[in-house]
């Protein structure tokens, strides 16, 4: 199983859209600082959203929808961010 999530950071008021096999570890990973330069230090961020895939090129796709016009106008119907 793969998952896009979306993480959300009360300290900067700001969301975060990945994807990933391991969505529990991820989210470790974001907290403490162990990826990228978006999400390091801006925490601590929790999980708001996620949706389940059975292919990592589904999910893919689904992480670039959300990240469009159409998927961020989806999430703020959906989670209000």
């Amino acid at each position: 199983m793969f998952f896009v999530y979306v993480i959300y950071s009360d300290t900067i008021g700001r969301k975060y859209i990945g994807q990933t096999e391991d969505l529990e570890r991820r989210i470790n990973e974001h907290n403490n600082g162990l990826l990228g330069v978006y999400t390091k230090n801006k925490g601590p961020w929790r999980l708001v959203y996620f949706e389940q895939y059975q292919t990592r090129s589904e999910a893919m796709k689904r992480e670039k929808e959300l990240k469009t016009g159409k998927g961020r106008d989806f999430l703020k119907t959906t989670i209000g961010y």
